[in-house]
């Protein structure tokens, strides 16, 4: 009686379909193609939307995917954000927004880099941030204390020596 039973259970794991890889489950969340949600979505990992989102997405830290089938309507805090679906809102993000050839996207992206494949829909402001490095920010000390050194002279008051 309790072979039999073993014996359905090791059949049922060896005919069950594999599961969609979206690397270790830990890492990433799906909200799946039939889900809708409208609310505030926060999270400690990354996030990948194949459904439909009405509502602040905070994942900062994290990665955001907007799915092909994704349709989202959202103000978005995150590090790198890809969209491939529609997405109507505003993008903050302290590294890459990737903008696939399929996705639909309007509104404002501030971002540190900026990437938009041939055929992508794109209706943005865009606001790309750079960090200032310390070797920049000491060139630009150096140049503005040579400047305040140097005094112009009048071209008229250039003698030609011989």
């Amino acid at each position: 009686m309790f072979k039999k039973d073993k014996e359905k259970e090791k059949s049922v794991e060896v005919n069950r379909p594999p599961a969609t890889d979206f690397g270790t489950r830990a890492d990433k969340s799906l909200i799946g193609e039939q889900i809708s949600i409208e609310g505030t979505i926060r999270g400690k990992g990354d996030l990948v939307i194949e459904g439909t989102v009405k509502g602040a997405i905070e994942v900062a830290g994290h990665h955001l995917t907007i799915g092909a089938k994704g349709q989202v309507e959202s103000e978005i805090h995150a590090d790198n954000v890809t969209i491939s679906g529609k997405l109507k809102g505003n993008v903050n993000a302290k590294g890459t927004v990737e903008i696939t050839k399929n996705a639909d996207f309007e509104g404002e992206i501030k971002a540190s880099s900026l990437s938009v494949q041939d055929g992508a829909n794109l209706r943005a402001g865009i606001e790309l941030k750079q960090e200032p490095t310390a070797s920049i920010s000491r060139l630009a000390d150096k140049t503005a204390s040579q400047t305040e050194k140097e005094t112009p002279v009048p071209a008229n008051e250039i003698t030609k020596r011989t």
